[in-house]
């Protein structure tokens, strides 16, 4: 089948580029971390020859190929993104895979699912995609909609709370006793300023920020699901080596800047020389080390 070139929009764009700075050593890595991801999701969502899956927000298709592999050519997948790039290159991928046969790809919203009919879905996955919608209760809502009774839903979704509230307490730190610190640590929380919010009312507006756990665990409460198990798993990893060119090319979400970016539109070139001064030894010497808030919740339809 011929393909029309790709377009691209933000999602896509982080997603085949920014998210590992075009350094494959780094997209191997986040391979490495995306499919432990896939496996826990996959696990919950016990799926079985026959079924149907619905994956909201696809992105890469990485759950969707990653329970076909599982499951096998019985296995019918619908894929599901608000980025037409995004499935474009994810049918793109179904074809080079061979499992096209097996694959629907409908462009629309989590809170949206319009054209997927009432009780027509086994399970219902996701992975970082309630962190960018609006309403997560009416998505949650929805997913209760399309699930056959007994159906499952298995979903994982980071919590970043702690993140936009480590930014905010940044302004209230005091200024450092090492001479020439003080201009690094305003350089330092402007750069984190530009990638998540920095004061509570911006916190609770944006909607990656403005949820917990507990919250998850409500919406699926209020939606009629039962028999509702979550785990947050905080995970904070040994310093990883990095080249100071992948830390600055890289994003850490597809709503963010890269740090390359900050630097080359909102600082001074003087800035930028004293900031990268002392930062670049730091990361090169060290490396960095991961922080990661992840909530995996799995239940199931009445």
């Amino acid at each position: 089948m011929a393909f029309e070139t790709e377009q691209s929009d933000h999602w896509y764009e982080w997603l085949t580029r920014l998210r590992h700075a075009n350094d494959p050593t780094e997209l191997k890595s986040i391979s490495q971390d995306t499919a432990r991801y896939a496996k826990r999701i996959l696990d919950a969502a016990q799926l079985s020859p026959g079924m149907k899956l619905l994956d909201v927000g696809t992105g890469d298709g990485l759950i969707a190929f990653a329970a076909i592999d599982l499951i096998g050519p019985t296995l019918k997948v619908v894929l599901t993104d608000v980025s037409a790039p995004l499935l474009q290159h994810v049918r793109k991928a179904a074809y080079a895979k061979r499992v096209w046969k097996q694959c629907e790809f409908l462009e629309c919203s989590a809170e949206k699912l319009d054209e997927v009919a009432d009780g027509s879905i086994d399970v219902v996955t996701t992975r970082s995609v309630l962190a960018y919608v609006t309403d997560k209760k009416k998505a949650m809502q929805e997913f209760h909609r399309v699930l056959k009774a007994g159906g499952r839903i298995s979903i994982a979704e980071p919590v970043m709370r702690d993140e936009a509230l480590a930014n905010i307490a940044l302004q209230c730190l005091p200024p450092p006793p090492e001479h020439g610190l003080e201009e690094f640590m305003q350089l330092f929380y402007r750069w984190k300023a530009a990638q998540l919010p920095d004061t509570l009312e911006k916190m609770d507006a944006c909607s990656m920020t403005n949820y917990s756990e507990r919250d998850l665990l409500r919406y699926a409460q209020d939606s009629n699901f039962t028999d509702i198990h979550l785990e947050l798993h905080v995970d904070i990893r040994s310093a990883k080596k990095i080249s100071w060119e992948v830390f600055c090319g890289g994003a850490p979400h597809p709503l963010a800047p890269s740090l390359s970016q900050i630097l080359n539109e909102q600082f001074t070139r003087r800035e930028r020389d004293s900031f990268e001064a002392i930062l670049r030894p730091v990361i090169e010497s060290y490396g960095t080390v991961a922080h990661e808030r992840i909530a995996y919740l799995h239940a199931v339809k009445r």
